[in-house]
């Protein structure tokens, strides 16, 4: 059995979600004690899929948050790294589409999507930052993203018993629960790791998302962030790029 750890080598990571594939979502229900189901409405009221949009799901696992942002009347494309969760993505939701991919190198073209989320999988990524950069690009401008992921619960005593819970009682049940015990110990890992939501936010704005804003579920255990890419988008970038040239060319640097 894989089990990765906070290098977060991206084939290990990947082989270790192919291991825990099949009692996956079941395990989840169990260990938030339910509460996974709560923060996948929460998610989708955030994203607010309107009919005939086209939202890409990143990390989409099983499908399980896919599926129910179809149910809106949008088209959904799940992507993740994992060939094990898409093989079963697919498996279980046929009529889906699911696409094997990395959220560092999104195999898709700029400006293509209306919404773009990512729940409980942007830890996993070995360069957040540039996942994020990627999760711009292919945001339509005007579009928004929704990031729903583990946090760090404002309140000290609430925060030391949730990683209590995490170090010492989720173990025990994730013997039972999952395929791959072991898995979750960098479960605890990293979200011991994962900075706050004030960072986030930063890594949101640098990535050039404008709007940005955070609400704590569950006391702060699960933080769900969101964004907007501005709809000058384009010009912005293109001023950019122009003043990139300008101090790049052999005049700029003669003037210095």
């Amino acid at each position: 059995m894989s089990k990765a750890d906070l290098s977060k080598q991206p084939s290990v990571v990947a082989a270790m979600f192919d291991d825990v594939a099949p009692r996956y979502d079941r395990a989840n229900a169990i260990l938030s004690v339910g509460n996974s189901a709560l923060w996948r409405v929460a998610t989708v009221k955030a994203v607010d899929p309107q009919p005939g949009e086209r939202i890409l799901d990143i990390a989409a696992g099983t499908g399980t948050s896919s599926v129910a942002f179809s149910k809106t009347g949008v088209t959904v494309v799940g992507v993740d790294f994992s060939e094990g969760m898409v093989a079963e993505g697919r498996r279980r939701h046929p009529q889906l589409e699911f696409v094997v991919g990395d959220a560092e190198q999104l195999p898709f073209g700029d400006d293509e999507f209306d919404a773009v989320t990512i729940s409980f999988g942007l830890r996993n990524v070995q360069n957040p930052q540039k996942a994020l950069a990627e999760m711009y690009r292919v945001t339509k401008p005007g579009g928004r993203i929704v990031i729903t992921e583990f946090s760090k619960p404002p309140v000290g005593l609430l925060r030391r018993g949730y990683h209590a819970y995490l170090k010492h009682v989720m173990p025990h049940i994730a013997k039972v629960a999952s395929s791959n015990a072991d898995a979750y110990e960098y479960l605890f890992e990293s979200i011991a790791d994962w900075p706050d939501q004030a960072t986030l936010c930063t890594w949101m704005r640098a990535a050039g998302f404008t709007r940005v804003a955070y609400r704590n579920l569950t006391a702060g255990v699960v933080a769900m962030h969101r964004g907007r890419k501005p709809l000058d988008a384009a010009i912005r970038a293109s001023v950019a790029k122009r003043r990139r040239a300008r101090s790049a060319s052999p005049a700029s640097a003669a003037a210095e």
